[in-house]
């Protein structure tokens, strides 16, 4: 009888604890159901072994990572591999903090297709969606903000949202912000200007780590500078072109896989490259 009454109780803890999860899916979907780990995944699964490593290596970078508060811009010119070196940025960090729920990592991918999903409110309840659920438990302050607007089904403010997003930051004891093609930030209703002043106002208020990348267009490198940001150029480099080539050289010509020919192409190519 005993028994049987231990497995009633498992059972209605499993129930439980299953509502509760779906209790705080459903919230996080209601946040935003904008989801950037497709593009993450897809974009590190075409990685080339050792590439990128040059960057989470760099003593910028590495300063970036070790302490709080700091911004690194890295600009690139088109075809550099910015978003890639982005790709390498966030699994590095997750791989690094893959333990320590306290550490608050989220990314976004800027592209001036998706011009419908990245308004400005868009993209910060992307950030607090990410924070919130890296967490052991919903945040409070979201399920009050949802509380509040379900039974009405209206929307929460970009002030609630803001307000929101800094308390949860403030929870962590580190939080990391990475940004891919900030120039690619959709120009209607002035999106860019006003996303890198609230951008750069949340790091200011709750220290976190930001590092974004874009070309060196808009003056957006000259606002990054006012902010003393550090600078690390992303340009196509020699050694993870030549990994790429070794990774990709069986799917050409056994005439070209000669060992004279062949490092007569990866010379020209690395040459050629300049950068991108």
């Amino acid at each position: 009888m005993q028994e049987s009454l231990h497995g009633m109780s498992r059972n209605i803890d499993r129930a439980l604890h299953r509502q509760h999860d779906q209790e705080q899916q459903a919230i996080l979907d209601w946040l935003t159901s904008v989801d950037y780990s497709p593009q993450q995944s897809d974009f590190i699964g075409r990685r080339q072994e050792g590439t990128g490593g040059w960057l989470v290596e760099s003593d910028e970078f590495q300063h970036w990572e070790n302490n709080k508060k700091g911004i690194l811009f890295c600009p690139g010119i088109p075809g550099s591999g910015k978003t890639m070196m982005v790709s390498i940025v966030v699994d590095h960090l997750f791989k690094m903090f893959r333990n320590d729920p306290g550490i608050g990592i989220a990314f976004l991918y800027c592209n001036f297709r998706q011009q419908q999903e990245q308004r400005l409110i868009d993209l910060f309840l992307s950030l607090l969606r990410q924070f919130s659920q890296r967490q052991p438990l919903l945040p409070g302050c979201v399920t009050r903000l949802y509380k509040a607007h379900e039974s009405d089904r209206t929307r929460p403010s970009f002030s609630e949202i803001s307000d929101a997003l800094h308390s949860v930051i403030a929870n962590c004891s580190r939080a990391f912000i990475i940004i891919d093609a900030l120039d690619e930030c959709s120009a209607t209703d002035r999106v860019l200007p006003r996303f890198m002043e609230e951008l750069f106002s949340l790091q200011a208020k709750t220290g976190s780590s930001v590092f974004a990348t874009s070309r060196p267009i808009l003056g957006i490198p000259e606002e990054f500078e006012r902010r003393g940001s550090s600078v690390l150029e992303i340009r196509a480099n020699d050694e993870d072109i030549r990994r790429y080539l070794d990774g990709h050289i069986n799917q050409i010509s056994t005439f070209v896989r000669e060992p004279g020919t062949e490092r007569e192409i990866k010379s020209a190519i690395i040459k050629a490259a300049d950068g991108m």
